[in-house]
């Protein structure tokens, strides 16, 4: 389990950990900053298709971690008191930020998802689904970032 625990709540302990707190929202925020060059362009290269799957990667590993821990009975260090009414963290304990994490969680998928259907062109043209691209993956980073933000800090109403 610990080893699960370790693969699912790597965050990067530096400074950066504010603009990037894991792996998963990096991948994502450099997904986004390439996005711009598709939506210029008005196509995608290789490079970006191979990006866009590592990006999976990192979403899918830490989303089956996450469920095999919830269904052990693990949740977000936010919401989970390690004594005194405190989290991992020092912070006030937030129950509500667990269901919080399951759908940004959520969202990242349903995102990768959107912007797969946007770079093959498949339910808009193609040419609209490009220029629409880096809204989509903007959304994705926010998500990717709230997630790391969730299982950290507590939220408006610790303690209920």
């Amino acid at each position: 389990m610990e080893f699960l625990r370790l693969i699912h709540g790597y965050q990067f302990p530096s400074g950066l950990a504010l603009l990037f707190p894991t792996p998963y929202a990096l991948a994502t925020l450099i997904l986004f900053v390439w996005s711009i060059a598709p939506a210029v362009k008005m196509r995608t290269g290789a490079g970006f298709t191979l990006w866009l799957r590592v990006t999976w990667v990192l979403t899918l590993l830490p989303a089956v971690t996450g469920v095999i821990l919830a269904l052990g009975g693990a949740k977000v260090p936010s919401a989970t008191d390690v004594g005194g009414g405190l989290s991992k963290y020092n912070y006030p304990t937030d129950p509500s930020r667990d269901w919080e994490h399951w759908m940004y969680a959520g969202l990242c998928v349903i995102s990768l998802y959107v912007i797969e259907v946007l770079v093959r062109g498949r339910l808009i043209e193609h040419r609209v689904g490009l220029r629409l691209l880096p809204v989509a993956t903007l959304f994705l980073y926010g998500c990717a970032y709230m997630i790391g933000r969730v299982a950290v800090f507590p939220g408006s109403t610790p303690g209920t």
